[in-house]
């Protein structure tokens, strides 16, 4: 594995033993024949997800596995896999197999293809394969927040994206962050694309989240993002003079 590759891939996951390894081998794939490196982080699962990802770095030299000692959040996760990872350039998927990793490399090839300015390139699904009841309130809560933030994204809640490393970690931290990237990205006057993915069936295992648990998270989040936008201010450049 090279000592410092040009992509990490990032994957926050929790009491995913059934499909954290199968993800593992499908990122590896998609990504063959490129300088890469995988980072998993086990949120503290209560399952034999972290001891399964182990057993294979063995096989996968690209794999790295990190853990939480204590349970923070797929927000937590992310950032942890962010600040140990190698690549200036980060991909990050859910962990639950729902992402295809398939379409990863397009996004990364995006970012990279794109000019400086340009910090992230987010997935949209498309097809999605969630209940009725998912999908309604992810429609619900999508055009609430693109309203109020008007951060020009359709589907924040995908964990397919590619983002510079240097432009997630200048933006402020709180827990799920992740929901918020694009409107944080513009804030601090980077540009952000979007691009359709694909969508799968969740194969094991089961969601760690309600609809009533995300509103609530929800209205909290964004009253705390519209804060941190009202308090911004754009200096149009920096230069050394």
């Amino acid at each position: 594995m090279a000592a410092s590759p040009q992509i990490s891939v990032v994957v926050p996951v929790f009491d995913e033993e059934g499909a954290a390894p199968a993800l593992a081998r499908e990122i590896a794939a998609a990504f063959a024949g490129r300088s890469f490196e995988m980072v998993f982080v086990d949120d503290a699962s209560g399952d034999g997800t972290k001891a399964a990802l182990k057993a294979l770095s063995a096989a996968l030299p690209q794999l790295r596995v990190l853990g939480h000692r204590n349970n923070a959040g797929q927000s937590r996760a992310i950032r942890s896999g962010v600040l140990a990872a190698r690549g200036p350039v980060i991909v990050t998927l859910d962990g639950d197999g729902q992402n295809d990793p398939a379409f990863a490399p397009g996004l990364a090839d995006a970012l990279l293809g794109g000019p400086p300015e340009l910090a992230m390139v987010a997935g949209e699904r498309v097809k999605r394969q969630d209940s009725r009841a998912k999908r309604w309130a992810s429609r619900l809560g999508n055009g609430a927040r693109k309203r109020l933030l008007k951060d020009t994204a359709n589907d924040t809640g995908c964990g397919l994206k590619a983002f510079r490393r240097e432009a997630f970690l200048a933006l402020p931290y709180f827990d799920h962050i992740h929901r918020y990237l694009p409107a944080l990205m513009l804030r601090e006057g980077y540009q952000v694309e979007y691009r359709p993915v694909g969508h799968r069936h969740r194969q094991t295992g089961r969601s760690k989240y309600t609809n009533l648990g995300r509103l609530w998270a929800s209205v909290s989040d964004l009253l705390g993002v519209m804060w941190l936008q009202s308090r911004s201010r754009d200096p149009g450049g920096v230069e050394e003079a």
